[in-house]
C-alpha cells in the first residue's frame, strides 16, 4: 500500500474488485464441464463460500459477533427444527394418506 502511494480505502476497493472478478471466474468455470468430478468441485466452491463469509467485511472467525452467531444458528439449529417438524407431520398424517 505504501509502496504504491495508495490510501487504505483505495487498497480495499481494489481488493474488492479483484474479489468480484475471482468470483465471476469461479462461477464461470463451475458451469463448464471438466475432467474433475462434480462432488469435488462442489466442495471447493462451498469452501470458497465459507471463507468469503468469514472474512468478507472483517474477521468474523476471530471476532465472532451477533451476525455470525445468527448464521450458525440458522444453519445448524433451524434446519433441524424444520426436519423435526417435517418428521412430525409425516408421522401425524402418513396413516391417513396411505
Amino acid at each position: 500500500m505504501k509502496q504504491h502511494g495508495a490510501c487504505k480505502q483505495e487498497a480495499y476497493d481494489e481488493l474488492n474488485k479483484e474479489l468480484a472478478i475471482a468470483w465471476k471466474d469461479i462461477n464461470k468455470e463451475f458451469l463448464e464441464p471438466t475432467q474433475l468430478p462434480m462432488p469435488l468441485l462442489t466442495r471447493v466452491l462451498n469452501f470458497a463460500c465459507v471463507v468469503d463469509l468469514l472474512y468478507r467485511d472483517e474477521d468474523h472467525y476471530t471476532n465472532v459477533g451477533d451476525l455470525m452467531k445468527d448464521l450458525i444458528a440458522s444453519l445448524l439449529i433451524d434446519p433441524l427444527l424444520l426436519q423435526a417438524k417435517r418428521l412430525f407431520y409425516i408421522m401425524l398424517y402418513e396413516p391417513y394418506i396411505s
